[in-house]
């Protein structure tokens, strides 16, 4: 009887698991065809995942309010698409099932462009350029990757600095001692600043607009230690070119205009977006 019982266990557990396998097969197949720009024109509003602790791109200010370089872009593209934005805020390191699944329909929020990313999300034509740099204590004397040597290193578990890391062990992750995953990159400065970490891998556009408002700002030593340039571009979902080829088209319109330029020089003070001269 018991042998009985077992096998029938066994049988409908093998059977959950295929229905579940075929759900998320199901899932992908659908994001990766169904082109959603009717769905999302008829709602009236595009709804765009972020984590809404990465400044200069998006975050809260002490009232509460959504600002940054992101929103303001996002919110110029569909201004001219007639759409409005709903921003929701996200777990970062699950943005891409979030967008299988449909819950938003973008992530807009300083997502780096990867080979890796491209084989699950579009991307829209990068417009901003980005990259991995060691932020460290001056007193600690963190130039290097080297000088990483038997020390703990902070990461942004899902971020492409987290990415770059493991793909690129030979960079830095060799001399790292320990490494600590942070939900976001604010709690890693917490604990950089309370030397419980001694570097942090970090975007260079947060680092250098985190650290510009701090008031110690030069106790602190930025590092390019050797990890290739990024671009930030919009993820969306396979299926979505409609959506996809009108963004493209904004943001070329957008930097065209001088735009584009206005937003990056309102957040950064200089002009580091791409050239859009082969987009049509």
């Amino acid at each position: 009887m018991k042998k009985k019982i077992k096998l029938i266990a066994l049988f409908l557990t093998c059977m959950l698991l295929i229905t579940t396998l075929s759900g998320c097969k199901n899932v992908t197949q659908r994001a990766n065809t169904t082109d959603t720009w009717h769905k999302i024109k008829n709602r009236g509003t595009v709804i765009i995942g972020l984590d809404d602790s990465f400044v200069p791109m998006g975050f809260r200010e002490k009232n509460g309010k959504l600002v940054g370089y992101d929103i303001d872009l996002a919110r110029a593209v569909f201004k001219r698409l007639g759409l409005k934005v709903s921003f929701q805020t996200i777990d970062w390191s699950m943005k891409e099932t979030e967008l299988r699944n449909g819950t938003i329909d973008l992530i807009w929020n300083g997502y780096t462009k990867t080979k890796a990313r491209e084989k699950t999300v579009a991307f829209s034509h990068a417009y901003l350029k980005n990259d991995q740099v060691l932020v460290s204590k001056k007193k600690n004397k963190i130039n290097v990757a080297k000088d990483m040597t038997d020390k703990i290193l902070g990461l942004q578990s899902g971020s492409s600095g987290y990415s770059e890391f493991n793909q690129e062990p030979q960079i830095l992750k060799k001399y790292v001692k320990q490494s600590v995953q942070y939900d976001t990159f604010t709690n890693a400065f917490l604990d950089l600043n309370n030397n419980r970490i001694q570097g942090l891998l970090i975007d260079s556009v947060y680092a250098n607009y985190y650290i510009a408002h701090e008031k110690d700002s030069s106790s602190y030593n930025v590092s390019n230690i050797g990890f290739p340039s990024e671009d930030f571009a919009v993820g969306m979902r396979k299926g979505d070119k409609t959506l996809k080829a009108k963004i493209n088209h904004v943001l070329a319109q957008l930097a065209a205009d001088g735009t584009l330029n206005k937003i990056t020089q309102k957040w950064f003070g200089v002009n580091d977006s791409v050239s859009f001269k082969d987009v049509k």
